[in-house]
This record gives C-alpha cells, sequence and structure tokens, in this order.
C-alpha cells in the first residue's frame, strides 16, 4: 500500500461548518451524507481504511472523494460527474485508440497533438 493513496485532507473552519450541517441534516440525500462524513473523518487525518470503515463504503470509495474534494471543495461532493444528456460514454476500444497514437508522433506538420487532430485522426467527433 504506497504513501500516494494517503491523501491529506485539509478542511477549512468554513467548509468544517457545511460539511458538519450536511451530515446532520436529515433530509440530505444519503450519499451526500456520506462523502461529507468520508471528508470529515479524512480531515481526522484517519487513514484510509478507517475511514472507509467507519463511513460504511470501500478504500477507491473514499480516495474518489478525498480527491474530488481536493479538486472541487464541498460543491464537488453534492454534484454527480455529469454527461451532456444524450451523449453516450465514449466506448473503451476508442478510449485506447485514443491514447495510443497520443503517445506516438503527430500526423504532418505538427509538433503536439490537439483535441481537433486526434478526433480527427481517430474518427471522432
Amino acid at each position: 500500500m504506497g504513501m500516494a493513496q494517503e491523501l491529506s485532507v485539509i478542511v477549512s473552519d468554513e467548509d468544517r461548518v457545511r460539511l458538519e450541517a450536511i451530515v446532520g441534516d436529515r433530509n440530505r440525500l444519503l450519499k451526500h451524507t456520506q462523502r461529507a462524513h468520508i471528508v470529515l473523518l479524512s480531515a481526522e487525518r484517519l487513514p484510509v481504511l478507517q475511514v472507509a470503515v467507519r463511513a460504511g463504503v470501500s478504500r477507491p470509495v473514499v480516495w474518489r472523494w478525498q480527491r474530488r474534494y481536493a479538486e472541487a471543495g464541498v460543491e464537488g461532493l453534492l454534484r454527480d460527474k455529469t454527461r451532456p444528456p444524450g451523449k453516450k460514454p465514449v466506448a473503451i476500444e476508442t478510449v485506447n485508440k485514443v491514447l495510443a497514437p497520443t503517445c506516438g508522433e503527430p500526423p504532418g506538420e505538427m509538433t503536439h497533438w490537439t483535441g481537433r487532430a486526434m478526433a480527427k485522426t481517430v474518427g471522432l467527433r
């Protein structure tokens, strides 16, 4: 278990108040109270395993919400990553196809890959 997975979560006083309000709010969605709980436990410098056990989730779930909180704050915990409606998730084959060429040289005159060149190369629009 590498240290890389132990993210130290720093919660400001302002955020702590908001998180505690979320955890204590009976009308909140369970997933929101759970995420807030994960962050509060993490802020107590508990090892991921203990946070996971106390919050009743798996370690990858703890890492996900620690990271989301670090990136997007309390708001990030209350939002689910959304996709524009009607847009199917990109198939894994396409993802692999997109990732493969980025490891190689870009075509023609280009010095680096752009999203547009990438999409053109793999036939994504």
